[in-house]
């Protein structure tokens, strides 16, 4: 019988399937009021300020393949790659900490390159 995934690993999965479904709301269900999230933009503080930090790009999402996830009672560490209309393959990292069910940290890592180099070739 398979392993099941720990208590990080599961509520980092549900976020994750709510997020690539453009399912924000849902998404957000799972973030603790007092998130933050050191990103390569900087660190953004709570919930309302971590849907604005991701509502843009969910919402431009095409689609997104999970390509590990790790976790344990805590902590859960995914990497995925996504599509969007700008970057055809944006590959992305978080490493969540989830307390009570709800993620309370996320280290989220991403290749800025890709989109900087998408957006200079705009007309």
């Amino acid at each position: 019988m398979p392993d099941e995934p720990s208590a990080a690993l599961r509520v980092a999965l549900a976020y994750h399937q709510a997020w690539t479904a453009k399912d924000l709301e849902l998404a957000l269900t799972y973030v603790a009021d007092d998130i933050v999230c050191d990103a390569p933009a900087g660190r953004i503080e709570g919930r309302e300020a971590y849907r604005a930090f991701l509502a843009p790009f969910a919402q431009t999402l095409i689609s997104a393949s999970l390509i590990a996830a790790y976790g344990d009672e805590r902590k859960a560490l995914m990497m995925y790659d996504t599509s969007t209309p700008l970057v055809a393959s944006g590959p992305g990292a978080e490493c969540l900490t989830v307390e009570l069910g709800k993620i309370t940290y996320s280290r989220f890592i991403f290749d800025r390159l890709p989109f900087a180099v998408a957006r200079q070739a705009m007309p």
